[in-house]
């Protein structure tokens, strides 16, 4: 079950219908005219009631915060036409690839990743889940120690937030780049964050109701390693693996794990090869969206339909609402991963 959600901003345009009365001493017409407004005004706010659903309060869930690659859409130093309308239109800004995991009976809230726009995204949270939690966080899961993952901890420090023994969940390579190198270490120090142990294929209670399972992903582990994490209730099976260099270098079958998973988000950071000109793309390495379509090209439509990519590069088209490669996703009947969408666990 999806709860597609705006977080952001809630847009009110009354562009395709506008009513202008003027001022005459005639005060019939003065009610007239501020009853039609009225009556305009009531259906938008039914639309609104159709269109936007308020997210569960008795069961958890998860809520998408960013869908971008680390650099976030628009990119720094980017003018090209990939982020130029991006630039001009906020509305078109992505934020950093991130979820956030909410457990509303026991009032908790956990983010997997912690990005460069960390602190919209917890206001973000916040806005959300305002009347049990808010602007705290009960804990934070690292994936790996690339620049859109880790780096919005610094908010945390002494110098911003100030937080006290935040559990961070870490494999053991990011627990130990994270005590000896500095800013990180700080935090560690002044007691910002609490370092908790992760293992691959260990199962990690979070609370009575949700549990995480790293595992382990090959993708240029030049400072840690890399990993996936599997979200477990006692109803649903989530797959979050924002990061992977190729389907085929992984020692587990991606296609098993999807058919076992109600909900996977899946690394979509580039669409096709080439895509940033005048660049060895093998330096960065991800799954093609167009390879992963050969990847699952026999998978069950049921299957099929579980996907929803995320991790967008700034040049990847799908960001753009209409282009042919954001069609082709949803016609091959796969889904692209938007920000405020709620799956409920």
């Amino acid at each position: 079950m999806i709860y597609g959600l705006e977080i952001f901003q809630l847009k009110v345009n009354f562009t395709s219908q506008i009513f202008y009365f003027p001022m005459k001493k005639n005060i019939l017409t003065l009610k007239i005219g501020l009853v039609m407004i009225g009556l305009v005004f009531l259906c938008w706010l039914c639309t609104v009631e159709s269109d936007i659903s308020l997210p569960p309060t008795d069961t958890p869930y998860l809520l998408v915060l960013g869908t971008s690659q680390d650099g976030g859409y628009p990119q720094a130093g980017c003018t090209k036409e990939c982020c130029k309308d991006a630039w001009q239109n906020p509305e078109l800004k992505r934020m950093t690839a991130c979820i956030a995991i909410v457990d509303p009976i026991d009032k908790k809230q956990w983010i997997i990743d912690a990005t460069p726009d960390f602190r919209e995204q917890l206001y973000a949270l916040g806005n959300v889940t305002s009347m049990y939690k808010g602007q705290s966080l009960s804990g934070i899961i690292l994936t790996h120690a690339h620049a859109g993952h880790y780096t919005g901890l610094i908010h945390l420090g002494r110098e911003v937030m100030g937080t006290k023994d935040i559990p961070v969940f870490t494999m053991p390579r990011m627990k130990k780049f994270l005590s000896e190198n500095g800013p990180w270490n700080q935090l560690v120090k002044l007691g910002n964050i609490e370092l908790k142990a992760m293992r691959s294929d260990s199962s990690i209670q979070l609370n009575e109701r949700i549990s995480i399972t790293p595992l382990l992903v090959p993708h240029r582990d030049e400072y840690t390693e890399t990993v996936g994490i599997i979200i477990e209730s006692s109803k649903k099976r989530v797959l979050y693996l924002p990061d992977i260099d190729k389907w085929t270098d992984w020692n587990l079958d991606i296609n098993a794990i999807v058919s076992q998973v109600d909900v996977a988000f899946l690394d979509g950071t580039f669409f096709n090869n080439g895509e940033i000109p005048g660049r060895d793309m093998s330096d960065v390495p991800h799954p093609f969206i167009e390879e992963s379509f050969q990847q699952f090209k026999n998978m069950p439509e049921e299957d099929k339909s579980k996907i929803h990519f995320i991790h967008f590069n700034h040049t990847n088209p799908v960001l753009r609402n209409n282009s042919d490669a954001r069609k082709e996703v949803l016609h091959q009947g796969f889904n692209i991963s938007n920000e405020g969408q709620i799956f409920v666990l």
